[in-house]
């Protein structure tokens, strides 16, 4: 028993105690709509919209776009007007 307890520890000696690599710190994304000013947000591009829906046509999350809350807001209101219009599907099975 004590010996698994020693193979244990041994094999973390080249790490710090508090160093999870599980745990990295995630980068902080950054806005496209706020970084690109050349950027416009249309509700009749459905390709552009593609990127802020996932496989099943739900909306992307702020954490997972990455974008501000002011630019997540108008992603929401293009996104639903397309599918209003039936340019996007409200669901994909």
């Amino acid at each position: 028993m004590a010996d698994k307890k020693q193979r244990r520890n041994n094999n973390n000696n080249n790490y710090d105690d508090d160093f999870n690599p599980k745990f990295k710190k995630p980068r902080k994304k950054v806005c496209v709509l706020c970084s690109d000013k050349n950027f416009e947000l249309d509700y009749k591009n459905p390709e552009q919209l593609k990127k802020f829906v996932n496989d099943k046509g739900k909306i992307l999350p702020r954490r997972t776009t990455g974008c501000c809350a002011k630019h997540q807001r108008d992603i929401t209101i293009a996104v639903k007007r397309a599918r209003h219009i039936a340019i996007l599907p409200y669901t994909q099975l």
